[in-house]
């Protein structure tokens, strides 16, 4: 068994919705700074109680050559914190991807990409 075995993504979502939404934010601030949002529920939220939530975020970007950078992981509380986790991103153009995975203690494992 391989780790992407255990990894899901739209083609087995639901009513319920857990694939990682991905955006890009340029130039935000005063000091313009480039960032990443990985958002779970965007469109239609994910319950959020003690019994059925989202516990983490994880975000990694690919190089334009190819080394894969992790920007670390975001955990939440359930019931107090919304799953939206927002990496700050140095040198966003020297990037060609970059993939979210979040867990839900429930539905397990799932994936997004969102090439650039």
């Amino acid at each position: 068994m391989n780790f992407g075995d255990v990894l899901k993504g739209r083609e087995a979502e639901g009513k319920e919705k857990h694939v990682p939404e991905i955006e890009i934010i340029r130039g935000h601030g005063k000091d313009k700074n480039d960032f990443v949002r990985v958002t779970v529920g965007k469109e239609v939220p994910h319950p959020n109680t003690a019994e059925h939530h989202i516990e983490w975020v994880e975000l990694y970007g690919i190089t334009k050559e190819g080394r894969t950078i992790d920007f670390g992981r975001m955990t939440f509380e359930p019931v107090y914190a919304d799953p939206v986790a927002t990496f700050h991103v140095k040198g966003i153009d020297n990037f060609k991807a970059f993939y979210a995975l979040e867990y839900c203690n429930i539905h397990g494992v799932w994936q997004n990409c969102l090439e650039m």
